[in-house]
Parts: structure tokens; sequence; C-alpha cells
């Protein structure tokens, strides 16, 4: 069994650009009934008693905008603000080297899932503490199909054993290091924390999350958020 963890860090990767939205200001600084959706995320996790330090990775050309520095100001457990990469998995390394203590559990977190419920959280907190890596991720309801070539499909996946991963994905510390480190001697590139964590052999465990922690990137999911805000001031 994992050791109880004493301390958690928290990393919002903020680093993409949000291209898909078009514009100058990344989707996660857009207002939402008032707040950023970027500190309705940081919000999250600051009410959170284990959390005892947050880090924010955003993008370059943010890391001294007035709406950043605001934000650590009004939240005290933003022990650093630091610059995101060129992928996720390079914005979550520079999390991970921004913490200022050595938090036992690390959590990972979207900046642009501003939805998501402390229930969540202490739930992948103790998954971790006891499992390692833990994952949110709600199970696939649609039929899946496999093509198998353009345009035409062969096989229906059976569903039943597919989940759509979420965030927040939590893993020890020194487990995240390690993949990440792996990782880049073998110059592999996830697509999430968990993937780094699979290659090292560590299974992850899944809590189940809501369909409610939505990931905001196109315009149609904005104008949900919009509503969603509303219901949660």
């Amino acid at each position: 069994m994992a050791k109880k963890a004493r301390s958690v860090g928290v990393i919002i990767v903020a680093g993409g650009s949000g291209i898909r939205f078009g514009g100058k200001t990344p989707k996660q600084f857009f207002r939402l009934n008032g707040k950023t959706i970027l500190e309705r995320s940081v919000a999250r996790f600051a009410l959170i008693p284990a959390v005892r330090e947050v880090v924010v990775a955003v993008p370059v050309s943010f890391s001294k905008n007035r709406t950043v520095a605001g934000l650590q100001n009004r939240y005290k457990k933003i022990s650093g603000i630091v610059s995101g990469g060129k992928t996720r998995q390079e914005s979550v390394w520079n999390g991970l080297m921004g913490f200022r203590s050595n938090p036992d559990v690390v959590l990972v977190h979207d900046a642009v899932r501003p939805f998501v419920t402390r229930n969540v959280i202490i739930r992948v907190i103790a998954a971790t503490q006891q499992h390692r890596a833990a994952v949110v991720g709600v199970p696939v309801s649609d039929t899946i199909k496999r093509e198998i070539r353009k345009g035409f499909y062969g096989k229906t996946v059976d569903r039943r054993l597919l989940w759509t991963v979420q965030t927040p994905q939590g893993f020890m510390n020194d487990l995240l290091i390690k993949a990440h480190e792996k990782a880049v001697s073998n110059g592999f590139v996830g697509t999430d924390e968990a993937s780094l964590v699979e290659r090292i052999g560590v299974p992850v465990r899944i809590v189940e999350g809501s369909q409610m922690n939505i990931k905001i990137t196109t315009r149609e999911d904005l104008r949900l958020a919009k509503v969603l805000a509303k219901r949660q001031p």
C-alpha cells in the first residue's frame, strides 16, 4: 500500500493558446459570470484542506499579466506561476519543478475544466494515496465504431471497457517525476500524465467523475459553461 500523503500539490495546466477560439486571448482567461475560467479552476482546489500549494502554468506571454498576478494575490495557496511549454508534458514538468515544497501527492488539472467538484477531488486524492496513480473518467455511453478504411467501419467496439478520461489526474510525486524522466529519455510525448505512468508499468486507478466536468475547447462548450456558471457562482 502506498504511504499516506502528508501534503498535496496541484498543477493547473493553463499553458494553451486556445487557437481554436480565435483572437488573442486564450480561453482560460475568458470570464464566466464575473470570474475567469482559470480562477474558477484554481478556486476548486484552493478550498481543499489537504492542498498545500498550487502552481499554475500559463502561456509565456501571460506570465506577467495583471490578471495572473491578481489571481496569485487572491489565492495564497498559489506558490508559483510558471511558463507553459510547447506541449502539455513540458508544462506539467515546469509545474513539477515550480513547487516550493516536496508534496507527496501531485494533482494535475486542466484549467479549462472549471466545474470539477470537491467530492471528485477528494476521491482522486484518496485513490492516489492507495494506488499511487488515479484519474477521473466517465464510462463511454455512445456506440463506438472502428474504421477499417476511410469512411467505412468494420467493427463495433465493446464500450463496457471504455472510459473517457478527464482531470484531475493524481500521482505520487516521485512516480510522476520518474515517468516524466523516462518519457524524455525515450523521446515519448504523451497526451496526458497517465500515459507516461502506464509506460513504466504502473496501473492507473479510475475514479468515476461527472459529465458536468466539461473541458471548454470550443465555442459550443463555452456556451454550455456560461449556463453552468450561473448555477455554480
